[in-house]
């Protein structure tokens, strides 16, 4: 009877993931959309000045310009170009994935999550918050985001082979660093940027935004945290994707040895990290150098764990072939703005929308800025782009309705913070659930709830910052 019971529960799992919308038919649709909004939204344009160095909207420019809309065929050839324009993500993604495919081949990560989980065999809700701190703290104060992809394959087998699942360890990883890009205390790709473009001291404000910080962390970790402990009582209500054969009592029954080969890959594994740390920091490293560093820790990691030549290549690709439909989620995610910028609607769509902003209250024009920033962190995902984009209107337009300007900067980078873990259109972020074998789709129907909470707390904080004059000014 239980055995039917339970082919009866896997067959209506089955069928109700079979009702799932494909990602890419849903970023079809979201294309589809925006080419059809080319045709419907006028046609305009800011003028770009240089600013602190910087080249910034002149918020006094915009003009209309001759309609452009997407036609046809252009609508197709929008997928290729927007590959083309995300190629340095995507095939920063391949070689990650290229990397640990060595990794995995070494037998290293495996052997590190049977020696891990049985000395956290009785202290495994520590995981949770302890990781999730070190990548909020990562996301608030160097700004890591496509940094942290390299943890999601070591902490999803960490994570089911505690008895967690595979939304859990990627959780840990993804919404651990969005708190750091929400709260932002000292992230100077968002809001170092944003508060250079408004005139404001940079990193002004800082005390609030701490604040802001253990209020985030604390919405996040309970949320995961909760989660993870069902799925622990009730592992049917997890998710485990392509790692259902990881299995948390074999593991823990395993008599697997941490041997020095192993130790030796580690090694070089936690020294490629103080490299990439220390770049990234010192000599400002992005996508580019930090491939390069993977591509030459495979190597070295491979010949470290006792792998042929062969091997090392055979490995590699393997794990590049095992992330492709992401790789591909990625392109076709940036497609979307392809469209916008050759309809040349983006724009027009922040003149509007903060046009709107001039006519209401100042507190609900607090409000107003934050949700504004977090629909066009869906067109812009990037948050130094929508920076420059956005703060040279946003900031002459707080003096207008009377909101401070670093209550407008915190808006900005609220928004962008909980864009970074829901927005199709994020490159990195797809690029995680590629890494993680998670649809787009299960991800948003899962963390939806938290999004609600962060937004809740988004509004509330921006209304409070209007409240008490967040400055300096």
């Amino acid at each position: 009877m239980a055995q039917l019971q339970s082919k009866m529960n896997k067959k209506e799992k089955r069928e109700k993931e079979s009702k799932t919308i494909n990602v890419f038919v849903l970023l079809l649709i979201v294309l589809l959309t925006a080419t059809l909004l080319t045709y419907i939204i006028p046609a305009g344009k800011y003028e770009w000045v240089e600013l602190n160095g910087r080249e910034v909207v002149d918020p006094q420019s915009f003009s209309k310009i001759e309609q452009s809309p997407v036609y046809f065929f252009d609508f197709f050839k929008a997928i290729h170009t927007g590959m083309v324009e995300a190629a340095d993500i995507i095939f920063f993604v391949f070689i990650i994935g290229g990397t640990f495919g060595v990794l995995t081949a070494t037998g290293t990560i495996e052997t590190l999550m049977i020696v891990l989980s049985k000395k956290l065999a009785n202290k495994e809700k520590w995981l949770i918050p302890v990781m999730m701190l070190f990548f909020a703290l990562g996301g608030s104060l160097m700004g890591m985001a496509e940094e942290t992809l390299a943890y999601i394959p070591i902490m999803i087998p960490l994570a089911i082979a505690l008895g967690f699942d595979v939304f859990t360890g990627t959780a840990i990883v993804l919404i651990g660093a969005s708190i750091g890009f929400t709260t932002a205390v000292m992230n100077p790709f968002n809001v170092g940027i944003a508060q250079g473009i408004a005139g404001l001291p940079i990193f002004s404000g800082i005390f609030y935004r701490i604040v802001l910080f253990v209020i985030m962390y604390g919405a996040a970790v309970w949320f995961v945290y909760r989660h993870a402990m069902k799925v622990k009582v009730n592992p049917s209500l997890g998710y485990f994707g392509n790692h259902q054969d990881l299995n948390s009592k074999q593991v823990l029954g395993s008599n697997t040895l941490f041997e020095n080969n192993h130790k030796l890959v580690l090694g070089c594994f936690l020294v490629n990290f103080i490299v990439l740390i220390f770049g990234v920091l010192k000599f400002q490293w992005y996508i580019t150098e930090i491939a390069a560093l993977f591509i030459l820790l495979a190597i070295v990691i491979g010949l470290v764990g006792r792998l042929t030549a062969e091997q090392i290549v055979q490995s590699f690709m393997k794990g590049a072939a095992g992330i492709i439909t992401g790789a591909l989620v990625i392109g076709v995610s940036r497609a979307t703005l392809v469209v916008l910028e050759q309809g040349q609607i983006i724009d027009t769509i922040l003149y509007y929308t903060s046009g709107v902003l001039q006519n209401l209250p100042s507190v609900m024009s607090a409000a107003g800025m934050f949700f504004l920033q977090f629909l066009l962190s869906f067109i812009v995902p990037s948050g130094s782009g929508q920076a420059a984009l956005t703060m040279p209107i946003m900031a002459p337009l707080s003096d207008l309705v009377g909101v401070t300007r670093q209550t407008t900067v915190l808006s900005f980078s609220m928004a962008d913070g909980i864009g970074n873990i829901i927005f199709p259109t994020s490159g990195y972020f797809m690029a995680a659930l590629s890494l993680a074998s998670i649809p787009w789709i299960r991800w948003a129907k899962w963390v939806w709830p938290l999004i609600l909470i962060q937004i809740g707390i988004g509004i509330v904080s921006i209304i409070f910052a209007h409240l008490i004059n967040y400055g300096p000014f």
